[in-house]
């Protein structure tokens, strides 16, 4: 049962997992059970500040997207490329989701999020060892999802979210940033 009190003997991934299914009737369509418990555990790992932020350059701070992207680019090994974009699709979903506002100020608006995301979940989807079925609904679910989180992680109605929900592009066709069709097609296309 719900609570509005987390008991001290309920885990943090307990806890996000029972707010998820608290709203995920305000989504459709309604994403798997396993997809769910993945996004619980995202929201409990990352509710740890050592999990999401990191020290560079003398300070702590969340990795920008763009250089996870560069840094699975770059990697001459499949797994390591792997790690790096679940990073990125997390990474992208929790900020998309909990803090859009912070990076709307920037200039950074939901739709980069979900770009990113999507291709990186999309990426998973076709070249992960494991849970490729949860990344292909994490890919294409990603703005719904975006929603939810957002749902599910607030104390207040969320009636007035900054959508529309924006449409994850075929995850099927997806290449990150096709600006750079060379090397970059040649990593993210799908083979």
């Amino acid at each position: 049962m719900y609570s509005n009190n987390i008991g001290f003997t309920q885990s943090l991934e307990l806890y996000f997992r029972d707010q998820l299914h608290q709203h995920v009737t305000t989504i459709t369509p309604r994403p798997q059970e396993d997809t769910l418990w993945y996004t619980g555990n995202l929201l409990a790992r990352y509710g740890r500040s050592e999990n999401l932020y990191s020290y560079s350059e003398g300070k702590m701070e969340i990795r920008p997207l763009a250089l996870l992207y560069r840094d699975a680019l770059e990697s001459g090994d499949d797994r390591e490329r792997c790690l790096l974009l679940r990073q990125l699709g997390d990474v992208a979903l929790f900020i998309g989701a909990l803090f859009p506002e912070i990076y709307r100020r920037k200039g950074i608006n939901q739709d980069y999020f979900v770009g990113m995301g999507c291709a990186a979940y999309g990426y998973l989807a076709r070249h992960a060892r494991g849970c490729r079925h949860i990344y292909s609904e994490l890919s294409q679910l990603f703005s719904h999802l975006l929603e939810l989180i957002a749902r599910a992680c607030s104390k207040q109605d969320l009636t007035d979210i900054e959508n529309p929900i924006l449409d994850c592009p075929d995850s099927a066709a997806n290449t990150l940033f096709s600006v750079h069709q060379g090397k970059f097609s040649a990593v993210l296309k799908p083979h």
